[in-house]
């Protein structure tokens, strides 16, 4: 079922059929403005509860649904998860608006857009010049914490998994980008990404350049307090070559390369996915 429902989902994100209001961040925004209200209220107690909500609905969901009529109910359950999870069009609309404001050469626009991009890296003190490979190193993470970890945690948690996944990370971000200092969220994301962000990156050194992507890889993974974006980015940024810095004031061409790196270790974790599933170890 995870590799089907995997599938499924990424040609619904692909394709854009999904309404927006069913995208997954839309709908952890109703979820939140629904349950809880005021992001900035919550307590220990609140922030859990609201993490685990709609993690134990889709459990009850799943135990519900199990075995009934031949367990069509519970791949569909295992399909309309991986499609919510798996539908980011804002962030691909971002990128698209940042790579079309660096060819009309609108420095202003780019900076803008990245930061939109990213709410996690700092880039105003960023030259213009390497704007480019900042933002590749953008892209490589949000395949990893959208798709990669998403991935992941659907093909071994199943759809419990990814929704708390999913959960987790929302409210992290919005930590981040309205200044919110919400309880125990920090220390919980990075549990989330601790073992996620070690696996996927590996698969950056396995698409690229192997030697430098292992080198910068064993470096930052072994280390156990190292953040999963600087394990993720930096493996990335070792095992792609960038081209060489173009005349253009924003170069796209090392952002370019780092997003055709994101696309090959994706396809290699769909491929590995697909061989686990031939020989039964993943159902």
């Amino acid at each position: 079922m995870a590799l089907f429902s995997l599938l499924v989902a990424i040609l619904v994100e692909r394709l854009k059929f999904l309404p927006a209001s069913w995208q997954c961040d839309r709908v952890l925004q109703s979820y939140q403005s629904s349950f809880f209200g005021d992001k900035a209220s919550l307590n220990n107690t609140n922030m859990l509860l609201a993490l685990i909500l709609p993690a134990g609905v889709v459990y009850l969901l799943g135990w519900i649904a199990s075995g009934m009529f031949w367990g069509v109910l519970s791949l569909a359950l295992w399909v309309l998860v991986a499609i919510i999870c798996f539908n980011h069009q804002k962030q691909r609309d971002t990128f698209k608006k940042y790579m079309q404001a660096a060819c009309r050469s609108d420095v202003q626009a780019c900076y803008h857009y990245a930061a939109e991009l990213d709410c996690s890296e700092c880039l105003e003190a960023v030259s213009e010049k390497d704007l480019g490979a900042k933002v590749g190193q953008s892209v490589a993470w949000i395949n990893y914490r959208y798709y990669g970890a998403v991935a992941l945690c659907l093909i071994f948690l199943g759809p419990v998994g990814a929704v708390l996944y999913c959960t987790a990370r929302f409210y992290a971000e919005e930590n981040i980008r309205k200044s919110l200092n919400l309880p125990l969220i920090e220390d919980i994301m990075f549990a989330f990404d601790w073992l996620p962000s070690r696996v996927f990156s590996f698969g950056y050194a396995l698409s690229g350049q192997f030697s430098e992507g292992l080198a910068a890889w064993r470096n930052n993974a072994l280390n156990i307090n190292a953040s999963a974006r600087q394990v993720v980015t930096e493996t990335a940024l070792a095992a792609q070559p960038l081209p060489e810095v173009s005349s253009a004031p924003v170069c796209v061409q090392s952002t370019l390369a780092l997003l055709v790196l994101s696309k090959r270790n994706f396809t290699l974790m769909v491929a590995v996915l697909s061989l686990l599933t031939i020989f039964g170890l993943v159902s």
